[in-house]
């Protein structure tokens, strides 16, 4: 049996849906899996056992209806037994419908039924802590007879050379080891998904001069003005703790490095994702218009939290779709005071830094 499993788009949807491809391999040991991804997110699938071929969607080389004709029309050519798309838009849907397989799985959507075989309904709360953003991939094995998955956590894979060579780094740039290390989320994929920065300084702020650790931002090289602004808001007791250019150079790299952390907080995003996959302990601040329900995965208030808007004010949330909230979201966000979670923060802090 040959299955394509299709996940376009972002690290943290790549890291996820990449439990289906080791689940379908751990249920059917001689089953062949290949995993269409964007080329992006092609890092975090390095070393990966469970996948046998990983095919690449390059958008820049995709763009228009022909070209994705084209390149659908190629995939084709593998000739599965199975198609799970756990993408579900235009790109795949193009693909799906080319795609000759006689079994087509996804999510129910109007007027897309009839693409698939089988169309699996979201729900709309968790039914545990491992939130809707693995809970609805998961459901898409159901048609193949995999009721209870075998892994509900997705995995990053480092080599010993890269392991290595991130502490090799952090004992160029003086990172005392003798004290434990908190890697900040600092700025999100796109301003919308990021705290205000004035805020996160009183955030980071609260950890330089609470607690004794060594501290990591993680940005990338083209948001150093950024990441400066806020660390010109911090007292100097705070910046003698932060490492400030100790980046990785490359998403390997950064694994890498976060690797060696014990915790990460700050803004939803790929690296938080990522750290999770590592099996790092994780404080989330989501952005007013990102559905906690969906990626707070593996929330139990002690290992995995987060704060929401709708935490503290969901009056102001009520009767609004996530695309009014993006809108506006300068406004929400000005609403999520850092005191509001203060000692939220506080109880995780103390309960892996002491």
């Amino acid at each position: 049996m040959k299955i394509l499993v299709i996940q376009h788009k972002m690290i943290g949807d790549v890291l996820i849906s990449s439990l289906l491809c080791e689940n379908l391999k751990k249920a059917f040991p001689n089953v062949v899996v290949h995993y269409l991804i964007n080329s992006n997110t092609l890092p975090v699938l390095e070393n990966n056992p469970y996948i046998d071929q990983l095919i690449v969607f390059n958008e820049n080389e995709t763009k228009g209806l022909l070209k994705l004709i084209r390149f659908s029309k190629k995939i084709n050519k593998n000739t599965y037994d199975v198609v799970i798309d756990a993408y579900s838009k235009m790109q795949s849907w193009i693909n799906v419908f080319i795609n000759n397989a006689p079994k087509k799985i996804s999510y129910k959507k109007p007027f897309r039924t009839f693409l698939y075989t089988n169309n699996i309904i979201k729900h709309s709360q968790p039914k545990s802590h491992l939130g809707l953003a693995i809970e609805h991939r998961l459901a898409l094995l159901k048609p193949l007879g995999i009721e209870k998955p075998l892994v509900t956590e997705p995995k990053l894979y480092l080599t010993e050379k890269e392991v290595e060579k991130a502490r090799k780094s952090l004992k160029e740039h003086l990172v005392n080891t003798d004290r434990k290390t908190v890697m900040i989320s600092l700025l999100g994929s796109d301003p919308t998904k990021t705290y205000p920065l004035e805020k996160m300084a009183q955030m980071v702020d609260f950890l330089g001069l609470n607690y004794n650790v060594n501290i990591l931002f993680n940005y990338f090289p083209s948001q150093k003005n950024q990441a400066k602004e806020v660390y010109n808001q911090l007292s100097a007791e705070t910046q003698s703790k932060i490492y400030f250019d100790l980046l990785g150079g490359d998403l390997r790299s950064f694994i890498a490095l976060a690797n060696e952390c014990d915790l990460i907080i700050g803004n939803d995003g790929g690296a938080i994702n990522m750290s999770k996959a590592l099996g790092k302990r994780t404080f989330i601040v989501f952005s007013p218009w990102i559905d906690k329900n969906v990626w707070a995965t593996f929330e139990d208030g002690i290992n995995h939290t987060s704060v929401h808007l709708k935490d503290y004010f969901p009056e102001e949330l009520k009767g609004l779709s996530n695309k009014k909230i993006k809108k506006q979201v300068d406004r929400f966000y000005a609403l999520l005071e850092f005191d509001l979670f203060k000692e939220k923060l506080r109880n995780f802090l103390n309960l892996h830094l002491k």
